[in-house]
């Protein structure tokens, strides 16, 4: 697999140690993505609860829009500061639409969703991703499920179910449309990461990156300015934009090269999985900024999640 410079920079400690030894590449090759993959999630997980902060004053387009319009504004340049290679032309239509479904539709009914509902509980819905992934990559005979992956994730997702059980009963009215909506959303993302890989590969991750993120962002700018809602965020006071600034930077920029170095990397399903460590870091912030519990429940939630990482992401490739 050919190491491109954007890799070299996030994670440099691991490269020497996967060249050295080819007969272990591919496991550590693997495990390099998770690690990657897990810190992606929990800027996701930041993210969520920026946006349930956000979501009272906004509207789910214009949340779009300022995350991956601000997120664009920071991954074009480095692509090109870095010479990463752009997709292939005969590529170009399939990252198009990739990059249009998955930061376009997805993150417009993920915004939906957390309007009705708690970044936790959205979050919740969002950790199902894992058995998504699992059976779309199974569908389009991408990766075939094993009986240690789906131990993994399941131990994973019920140690999410069981961190925010105890919020359950206190969720606002109607949460169910959010969760809903949510779980929608999901397989969006699921088609999104299955679907990536062989044109990351045939390209380099940070060139996938700009073009579906523009495409999207692109979109998302036609939207809001022919149904003027990219008016709200003159509006916005101080605190709401810098929210709105992390929101693009973090969880926008940032959160999604990794997920793509991720992907990379590692088999859609094992980083999928590191998605169960989002909603642990949406409640944590959420706790902050809004005001949302946090239990016991979390902390045994937090041991599931890890014990389920480890154990779908340590079989042998």
């Amino acid at each position: 697999m050919r190491t491109n410079q954007t890799a070299l920079l996030v994670a440099p400690a691991f490269l020497p140690t996967i060249s050295r030894d080819k007969n272990r590449e591919p496991l550590l090759t693997e495990w390099v993505g998770v690690a990657i993959a897990i810190v992606s999630s929990l800027l996701g997980g930041t993210a969520a609860a920026i946006t349930r902060y956000l979501a009272a004053g906004s509207d789910p387009v214009t949340l779009a829009i300022l995350r991956w319009g601000i997120g664009f504004l920071c991954v074009l340049p480095a692509a090109i500061l870095l010479r990463a290679k752009w997709p292939e032309r005969r590529d170009w239509l399939a990252v198009a639409a990739l990059g249009f479904a998955f930061f376009g539709v997805f993150f417009v009914l993920y915004n939906i969703a957390l309007s009705y509902t708690t970044a936790a509980r959205a979050s919740l819905a969002l950790a199902t991703l894992p058995l998504s992934t699992m059976v779309v990559g199974a569908v389009l005979r991408v990766e075939a499920l094993t009986v240690r992956k789906t131990v993994g994730v399941g131990i994973a997702v019920l140690g999410v179910a069981a961190a925010l059980a105890s919020g359950l009963a206190s969720a606002p009215p109607g949460a169910w449309r959010g969760e809903l909506i949510m779980l929608a959303a999901v397989l969006c993302m699921a088609f999104y990461n299955v679907l990536s890989r062989p044109f990351i590969r045939r390209s380099s991750a940070l060139g996938f990156l700009a073009v579906g993120m523009g495409t999207g962002a692109a979109a998302l700018i036609a939207v809001g300015v022919a149904t003027g809602s990219i008016a709200v965020l003159q509006n916005f006071t101080t605190p709401q934009w810098i929210a709105g600034i992390y929101l693009g930077v973090g969880g926008g920029a940032a959160a999604f090269i990794l997920w793509v170095l991720a992907l990379e990397r590692a088999s859609p399903t094992r980083v999928a999985n590191t998605m169960t460590v989002n909603p642990i870091a949406a409640g944590l912030l959420a706790t902050q900024l809004v005001g949302e519990p946090i239990t016991a429940n979390l902390v045994l939630g937090l041991i599931a999640v890890f014990a389920g990482i480890w154990i779908a992401t340590s079989e042998k490739a």
